[in-house]
């Protein structure tokens, strides 16, 4: 029985992924999850499933843990994810975000414990406002705020260490996930599921200007297919891969596809800018839809799929 450590397991895209592991490997899981984001209701159930409330930034806690149990898999989901709140807190981001992941490679390393494969969730926040559209891995970044800054460094040092140690090791860039459990009452959830949540209620919605600025939706079924094939594929090894659905759609597009699925009017208002929003953002996805596992469900789909879930 393979034995996984997910990270932020009982958030968004750590439970969906949970359920794929149950659904088709015969794996033992272990959530590490301090409930600032995720939900124990996101957890299946199952004696398979094992769920600790703890934060990674005990880094005596996570690394005895490691010691003890010696995983096969780990995916290391946890973060502070609002670009917002690591403006307010760059250095409790810091802490999660960085300290906390290094902390867990170096243990591997320093204990030359063996593992089959680490993967690490970046962000598509590292590319920044450079021009250059779409995004593709070996481009140019310029992260603009603490939470891409530590995303950045994490990512290369994740790298660096398994090519300089030969661990194996994996990294991906997240463009903007969305379907069902994500929470829009938290504050770090993805303005999708925010507009979703102000539809249904009845909530007025404020977008951060104009509406037109663009982002790449992918669906989290695709991201959990993703997760899986990296962890899987002998040749996804110290290296970083875009995980997007590599379209262009933008928010008040967006909006207009939710009003028709659930035959309700946004009440949409208009703010300015927040500092460190990035305006526009798509994918190049060809590196990671070369490996052969990367699904893409379209953009309607995947919304339909999110609006019946929250029905």
């Amino acid at each position: 029985m393979a034995k996984y450590l997910i990270t932020g397991g009982a958030g968004f895209i750590g439970s969906n992924l949970t359920e794929r592991l149950l659904n088709e490997d015969d794996a033992s899981i272990t959530i590490v999850d301090d409930l600032s984001m995720g939900d124990t209701a996101n957890i299946p159930a199952s004696e398979r499933v094992t769920f600790i409330q703890h934060s990674i930034t005990d880094h005596e806690f996570m690394s005895q843990l490691v010691r003890d149990k010696q995983f096969d898999y780990y995916v290391l989901l946890a973060a502070i994810a609002s670009v917002a709140d690591s403006v307010e807190r760059p250095y409790a981001t810091h802490q999660v975000n960085q300290e906390a992941n290094l902390n867990i490679i170096e243990t591997l390393r320093s204990e030359k414990l063996p593992f089959k494969k680490l993967f690490f969730s970046s962000s598509a926040a590292v590319y920044g406002q450079l021009p250059e559209m779409p995004k593709r891995e070996d481009q140019a970044v310029q992260p603009l705020t603490q939470y891409a800054v530590d995303k950045y460094a994490t990512e290369r040092a994740i790298i660096n260490y398994g090519r300089l140690y030969d661990m194996p090791m994996v990294c991906a860039r997240f463009f903007n996930v969305y379907g069902p459990k994500q929470n829009p009452a938290s504050p770090y959830s993805g303005v999708l599921s925010i507009m979703l949540d102000c539809l249904t209620r009845g909530k007025p919605f404020s977008f951060f200007g104009d509406g037109s600025q663009t982002r790449d939706f992918v669906f989290v079924g695709d991201v959990v297919n993703a997760i899986y094939g990296l962890l899987h594929t002998a040749e996804a090894r110290n290296d970083v891969y875009n995980i997007a659905n590599g379209r262009q759609t933008s928010l008040m597009s967006v909006a207009k596809q939710l009003e028709t699925l659930t035959g309700k009017k946004l009440q949409a208002s208009f703010k300015p800018a927040r500092s460190g929003d990035i305006h526009d953002s798509y994918a190049d996805a060809s590196k990671i839809n070369a490996l052969g596992f990367m699904t893409h469900t379209p953009l309607e789909k995947g919304l339909a799929k999110y609006v019946a879930s929250v029905k």
